[in-house]
């Protein structure tokens, strides 16, 4: 069969003689190929891919041993240059299933390999011993990590250590986890377990925070809500954000790469309106620790909302040290979104909401009276639902759009889309 196209998940995807589709990983558009059908997917089938008959002049030689193994990468057999229209290509198509079709989306600027400074391994206590890494692919187990091109060396270097503590620790019985941030006080650990936590863990965990440098180990139940605890610490646990050190919570979200936080901060910055009146006011949802509230803080007066009361207490407390405009205000959003009364007199809203995507805020923003939105998206199927509000309310039209890739060799991209009043 040939195939077609690449599909949102980085397969291949063929026909068979009905039309019905046929997904076939780890190939490329044009190549033809040899494959075996499996199991229903959807409308079609899935395939294992038995040879490449005909290669597309595209496909290079994956740099990692684990490609084809590991969950994370799907692309890492493909040029970077068609990697990055692709990617482009998901963000204009989700534009268009939006309503807003033929908007020119900037190539996807892509992070560096080995730049991934935030990484969740999976643990597994079994009769051959500890294995830890990413979850293989389309399997609950990991498979046991040697090497990563995509997450920095540092968290790679954590793995064996972390292979041999984890022999050590009483309370992993048969499933964890562990999720590394690479801030920058250090590395931090939140380790999740499937049994207690004992006396001899913990001073374990103190003895191996200390001769791994790491900054603090938190712990929880894995397959609990619980919030983490802390196991051990030895100094500071905190990131720098638009240069300001600021203290994050275990398992804290962060952009995934500097690059990739550097382009979204700078496509946002670009959103705004070339012309505010003096003192503006802007409005930021979904704030965080500040990625975005301290920059946009430069343009104007930021009213941020942000549900986790930590991230909240830490923006204020670092736009106080730093005699930033900012507000920050502890808000669930999903349960209690801004009305169209609160956005009066601002001249831009930024929206980053999660995966989820924001579809009740979406619909009233569209139909109040805000003449700008800067949509942060990590997410194009959410991306096209909540855009859609905003083509049908008159008068909206997407000014810019750019594509970011800071999930290198993955099928995720991250898209900022300005949305803005008038013809």
């Amino acid at each position: 069969m040939t195939i077609e196209a690449i599909g949102a998940a980085g397969d291949g995807i063929a026909h068979d003689a009905a039309r019905r589709p046929v997904f076939v990983p780890f190939t490329l558009p044009g190549e033809v190929v040899e494959a075996e059908p499996g199991p229903a997917r959807g409308e079609g089938r899935a395939a294992t891919l038995s040879a490449v008959e005909t290669p597309s002049p595209d496909r290079v030689v994956p740099p990692c041993a684990h490609f084809g193994t590991c969950g994370a990468c799907v692309v890492q057999h493909w040029a970077d240059a068609p990697v990055a229209a692709w990617k482009a290509a998901r963000v204009a198509e989700a534009l268009a299933r939006g309503g807003f079709p033929g908007v020119a989306v900037a190539p996807a600027a892509a992070s560096p390999p080995n730049s991934r400074r935030r990484a969740d391994l999976a643990i597994r206590r079994g009769a051959e011993g500890i294995t830890i890494g990413f979850h293989a692919r389309g399997a609950a187990d990991p498979f046991d990590m040697r090497e990563c091109h995509v997450v920095d060396p540092r968290i790679l270097a954590l793995v064996a250590p972390l292979r041999a503590l984890m022999t050590r620790v009483a309370a992993l019985h048969r499933a964890g986890s562990a999720m590394v941030n690479l801030l920058d006080s250090g590395p931090d650990l939140w380790l999740r377990t499937d049994g207690p936590l004992a006396v001899k863990d913990r001073a374990t965990l103190a003895a191996f925070a200390g001769q791994a440098g790491i900054s603090r180990i938190a712990w929880s139940r894995e397959g609990t809500r619980d919030a983490p605890e802390i196991a051990a610490q030895d100094g500071p646990a905190a990131a720098l954000l638009a240069g300001n050190l600021i203290p994050v919570a275990p398992g804290a979200f962060l952009q995934a790469t500097r690059e990739g936080e550097a382009a979204i901060v700078a496509a946002v910055l670009d959103g705004l309106p070339r012309r505010m009146p003096g003192k503006p006011r802007l409005i930021e949802l979904h704030a965080g620790y500040g990625t975005l509230s301290l920059p946009l803080s430069a343009r104007g007066r930021v009213d941020a909302y942000e549900g986790l009361p930590e991230a909240v207490a830490a923006l204020n407390a670092a736009a106080g040290r730093a005699g930033a405009r900012i507000k920050a205000t502890r808000r669930d959003l999903a349960r209690q979104p801004l009305l169209p009364a609160e956005l009066n007199g601002a001249a831009a809203l930024v929206l980053d909401p999660p995966f989820a995507g924001a579809a009740e805020q979406a619909a009233i923003l569209a139909r109040s009276a805000i003449p700008r939105v800067v949509y942060v998206s990590c997410n194009p199927a959410a991306l096209a639902r909540d855009l859609a509000a905003f083509a049908r309310s008159p008068g909206w039209r997407v000014e810019r759009a750019v594509a970011i890739d800071q999930f290198l060799w993955s099928a995720g991209v991250e898209a900022v889309v300005t949305l803005a009043r008038g013809p």
